[in-house]
């Protein structure tokens, strides 16, 4: 009498050459011995009967593992807060006023010179310039553009941190931005404009896509990606022009940078409050109103 041996059984199948090759690897890494084989144009995998349910468990455990590593890299669906348009419409509106106040010497103030940037005052204590001189502008063309590019960096930061966080965030990091090109420059620098709050807004929105709330990749070339992109951004926008200040764009950057760093870690049930976007946007409007009540006392 002999004795019968074990019939292969199918444990795998599949039209892919390349995940057959990948189960049975998982199976011989455990020693359960296989062969592949074609079959009604599918690749198969076959293991003796008596190994079956060996087979079978570790290509489950094989396929949780898969699944799981896939529900970690999808990206979660990123949170929209609101007040990025209220945002935007209230940065409109306070730096055209300040606009045709310049313009008309209003209250008999010269607003150009109690409010642009002079670094020697600014480092003799005047730090209130840092603030006034991000509402001024040279001119028409000047104005109209900081005031697209304002609200176009506006709105987007807007919507990751919430209107009133995000031009809290701006205002502070764009008189960061005039700080430190004060620093580094010579006492007689002069500058105004808003684009150093502006090049601050495209630094949140790079801080925030470089360390997102929901992250969805690892790997070193995507995660500096934005960086990347940002630098080229900042290039192309804000290193051109005769009177462009260049280094009040850059550091108006990386201090944007900074803060949306800080921004992007704070709790979201902060964030989607409306009374904490509400009583950050009236801080916001207080500094800026405070500042340019000490420039003109």
């Amino acid at each position: 009498m002999t004795e019968r041996r074990p019939e292969p059984e199918i444990v795998f199948r599949s039209p892919s050459h390349r995940d057959c090759m990948d189960a049975r690897l998982v199976l011989e890494s455990v020693g359960i011995s296989n062969e592949m084989l074609q079959q009604s144009g599918d690749w198969c995998l076959v293991v003796p009967d008596d190994q079956v349910n060996a087979a079978f468990a570790e290509l489950q455990s094989y396929r949780n593992d898969r699944l799981a590593e896939t529900k970690q890299t999808l990206p979660s669906k990123a949170v929209v807060f609101g007040g990025s348009i209220a945002g935007v419409v209230y940065y409109a509106i306070f730096i055209v006023s300040v606009a045709v106040l310049a313009d008309t010497s209003a209250y008999g103030i010269d607003w150009k010179a109690v409010g642009q940037m002079n670094a020697g005052d600014v480092m003799n204590g005047e730090w209130w310039r840092t603030i006034t001189a991000l509402t001024l502008h040279a001119d028409a063309g000047h104005l109209l553009s900081n005031l697209v590019f304002g609200c176009v960096f506006g709105v987007l930061a807007g919507r990751l941190l919430g209107g009133g966080l995000a031009w809290l965030a701006i205002v502070l990091a764009g008189a960061l931005g005039n700080l430190m090109n004060a620093v580094i420059r010579d006492a007689a620098h002069t500058s105004i404009g808003a684009s150093t709050a502006v090049f601050a807004a495209l630094g949140i929105l790079v801080a925030h896509a470089m360390h997102p709330r929901y992250k969805t990749s690892t790997k070193a070339l995507v995660r500096w990606s934005p960086l990347i992109g940002g630098v080229l951004l900042l290039s192309f926008m804000g290193l051109e022009g005769e009177r462009t200040d260049v280094l009040a764009h850059v550091t108006g950057f990386v201090a944007g940078t900074l803060f949306g760093w800080i921004g992007c870690r704070l709790p979201e049930a902060w964030l989607a409050r409306g009374s904490f976007q509400m009583v950050a946007g009236v801080i916001t409007g207080a500094i800026v109103i405070g500042a340019w009540v000490l420039g003109a006392r």
